[in-house]
């Protein structure tokens, strides 16, 4: 699971540097055509590689990043804790105890990112429909944005419960394994 996320975030980094790399070395770009020029792709196509990778992930109940700035901070989620557990030294009752939280996190993600990717598709709808006005496309990213909310806020809540399952040690490994760039 986890090389699987980090892969769909690799592509989603790489989207978003060629996208940089692009408008780095021509600024006039965005008033241009979205065309992508010298073999980079087209602004619009990086954009639906980010939208997929974003509709599959929290299709599945991940976070894609809604509780990255937990995880910078040394506060873990319960998949990424696992994915560790090694070099976490996890005691069998930690492990069990992650587990369960990983189960509820997903249960109560999925249900959630559920309605968010409804949510978004009813906006697109509105739009590709051609009903969209002003008060309607307030109305829709008004609830697009409640649903992603509550989805960020069960993915937060999951990384300080994890954490608060770790010991001092094992944070500060986890801190290293994660974020130091050393393996």
């Amino acid at each position: 699971m986890w090389r699987v996320t980090l892969l769909t975030l690799g592509v989603v980094l790489g989207a978003g540097l060629a996208a940089h790399t692009v408008l780095a070395q021509n600024p006039t770009m965005p008033h241009q055509p979205m065309h992508g020029g010298a073999g980079n792709p087209p602004h619009h196509m990086l954009a639906q590689i980010c939208a997929t990778a974003f509709e599959n992930n929290i299709g599945e109940g991940r976070g894609f990043g809604m509780a990255f700035v937990a995880d910078q901070q040394g506060y873990p989620g319960p998949l990424h804790v696992l994915d560790l557990k090694d070099r976490l030294k996890l005691t069998p009752t930690q492990e069990t105890q992650v587990r369960a939280l990983l189960a509820a996190m997903f249960a109560e993600s999925r249900a959630k990112s559920a309605q968010l990717l409804d949510a978004e598709r009813k906006l697109r709808k509105l739009v590709a429909d051609g009903m969209a006005d002003e008060a309607s496309v307030r109305s829709a990213i008004a609830e697009v944005e409640r649903v992603r909310s509550e989805v960020r806020l069960v993915h937060l809540l999951f990384h300080l419960k994890t954490r608060n399952l770790l010991t001092d040690d094992q944070r500060r490994v986890y801190q290293e394994v994660s974020w130091s760039g050393k393996e």
